[in-house]
């Protein structure tokens, strides 16, 4: 790709709450969302092997029963079967039982977070595919979200891995477990089996009322905790820039007051959970002991058998432990489902279905705005832009801060979408170029250009083999005086966006290699914003010097010298000047 990729402002959300995208009212979400199976295949096979563990586990339940049942009921009513050789299958079939379940749990625990890590991996590659799909998310979306994604995406959805590993067993437990259970204790006492029926839904009922509560509390934890990560990452990338102004305490009160929201909202959600969990443990220990006193009663009258009382009483508790599993892990499940439908939003999201397939020269061809306009957050920018670039002509965009300029040569690029009006390459509208086959043959200098980490000399064939001799583009620009200053000059390693050079130094690497660039559409966002008037006045004479060899030249700029030396002049706040 021969343009720049526009690097986000290191500043921008330093003096001003990171925003996050207004939500609608959250609904009730099924327990096993089907859009997870829909998008991750090992999610599928981890729901039939926990279906699997958990038919097994209720045969092993029940089994354990019969023989604890049985072996207690005939010590105590018959002595002369008290001997161990007249117990021993008993003591066989009841250690069995015990192995296979214990072995069962092991090896679907080890299972479970093996899958959980896996699906969570399989999701994240899949929503960082859709984003980075400009078909799918523009870059004036992405640039809005960018803060609330980075934390969807790290932070969050890994609590999805507790909602996987614990909270979806419990919910297959429950369907399997549960009702063998009731039918296993209906065979032996009928009575007994109606108060876990009547009994049993207290449980998802309180779940529920708890859910509705939670859920808000939920949705503002992961809204503040985007808050919170966006302004740090906004710091650290801020740091020097910070620093150099003599204000780099000044964020301090606002990563403060961010740190608090979190706290509060996570505290919040907290003591709701202990507080629920406390209400469900109550409820199952006041419907199990409720059955433990009417077998006990019946007992004591000879109305039941003791194999019958002690089998029952035995599976009481197993038919309440995968509802009350459930609660416990019902917050987590919470937690990683309200990640989750940030991520399913992204993978979701509808396709641009406008056709993309052109791949045609643009070399000579001009540049035309028809009634251009994009709509952002709360007006138009631009709006109804009509102009043409031409080939052999120095075009400039000007105009008021904020009326679409940038918004412009984005739109050129095909970066984000025209809401009205139309832009043409030669005589193909921007929107059926392929992107590969555009963006090879233009180069863009954005206002935040990207530098990687790596030498000076990669960082300038970052767009690939430089064209045009170095040392001319560079005193152009300025260039060659950055590459004196610099400690090993083209070797000097810079880090992650250009640290080691300053602000201006990364500034003048960019629109050398632009420069330096052989595309036949060059598209500069203030391209002499860090340079004096003489360097300014050299680059003026590079871009003429593009535009007369045949090139098509479109620069964004309010300097006078640029205005003075420009052929065409397109006023994004007004009409067409020039």
């Amino acid at each position: 790709m021969a343009a720049n990729v526009a690097q986000g402002d290191a500043l921008g959300g330093l003096d001003t709450p990171a925003s996050t995208p207004a939500r609608q009212q959250p609904t009730r979400r099924p327990p096993l969302d089907p859009r997870l199976l829909r998008h991750s295949r090992t999610s599928r096979v981890y729901l039939v092997v926990t279906a699997g563990s958990g038919v097994l586990g209720a045969i092993t339940v029940i089994v354990i029963a019969a023989m604890v049942a049985s072996i207690l009921s005939e010590l105590i009513v018959d002595p002369s079967a008290r001997s161990l050789s007249q117990q021993s299958w008993h003591i066989g079939v009841l250690a069995v039982a015990v192995a296979v379940r214990v072995i069962a749990t092991v090896i679907h625990d080890r299972y479970a977070h093996r899958a959980s890590a896996k699906v969570i991996a399989e999701l994240r590659c899949e929503a960082v595919d859709k984003i980075s799909d400009p078909n799918r998310t523009s870059v004036r979306e992405l640039s809005s979200r960018r803060e609330h994604l980075a934390t969807v995406l790290t932070r969050a959805l890994e609590a999805l891995e507790p909602y996987l590993s614990e909270f979806v067993p419990a919910l297959i437990l429950t369907a399997i477990v549960t009702p063998a259970v009731i039918v296993a204790i209906g065979i032996a006492d009928i009575d007994s089996a109606v108060i876990v029926i009547i009994t049993l839904p207290l449980i998802p009922i309180f779940m529920i009322l708890i859910g509705k509560m939670t859920q808000d509390s939920t949705r503002l934890r992961l809204d503040a905790m985007s808050r919170l990560s966006a302004q740090l990452l906004d710091l650290v990338s801020g740091i020097p820039t910070l620093r150099a102004l003599g204000r780099a305490r000044r964020p301090a009160a606002k990563v403060a007051e961010l740190g608090q929201a979190h706290r509060k909202t996570t505290m919040r959600t907290l003591r709701v959970a202990f507080l629920s969990g406390t209400v469900l443990e109550l409820l199952a220990t006041l419907s199990v002991a409720l059955v433990a006193v009417t077998i006990g009663l019946r007992l004591v009258k000879g109305e039941m058998s003791l194999y019958a009382g002690v089998f029952a009483l035995i599976l009481a508790p197993e038919a309440y432990l995968p509802l009350r599993a459930v609660g416990t892990q019902f917050h987590n499940s919470e937690n990683g489902l309200t990640a989750a439908d940030d991520v399913f939003e992204i993978i979701e999201a509808p396709e641009d279905h406008t056709t993309r397939t052109r791949s045609a020269a643009i070399a000579g061809t001009a540049v035309t705005l028809l009634n251009v306009g994009v709509h952002g957050r709360d007006r138009w920018a631009p709006h109804r832009l009509n102009g043409v670039a031409a080939p052999g002509r120095l075009t400039v965009i000007t105009g008021r801060n904020g009326c679409g300029k940038s918004t412009t040569l984005q739109a050129i690029l095909g970066l984000i979408p025209l809401d009205e009006g139309t832009i043409l390459l030669g005589d193909i509208p921007v929107a059926q170029f392929d992107a590969n086959s555009l963006w090879e043959q233009v180069a863009w200098l954005p206002q935040d250009p990207v530098l990687v980490p790596g030498t000076v000399a990669q960082n300038l064939e970052l767009l690939g083999p430089l064209s045009r001799p170095l040392a001319e583009v560079a005193a152009a620009t300025g260039f060659d005086e950055v590459l004196d200053e610099l400690p090993s000059g083209l070797d000097t390693v810079l880090g992650t966006g250009g640290v080691g050079m300053s602000a201006g130094q990364r500034q003048r690497l960019a629109l050398t290699r632009t420069l330096a660039c052989a595309a036949p559409l060059l598209l500069l966002d203030e391209p002499t914003a860090h340079l004096d008037d003489a360097h300014e006045a050299r680059v003026l004479a590079a871009l003429r010097a593009r535009a007369l060899a045949g090139d098509t030249v479109v620069v964004v700029s309010h300097r006078p010298a640029l205005l003075t030396g420009a052929d065409e002049i397109i006023d994004a706040g007004g009409a067409h000047v020039g």
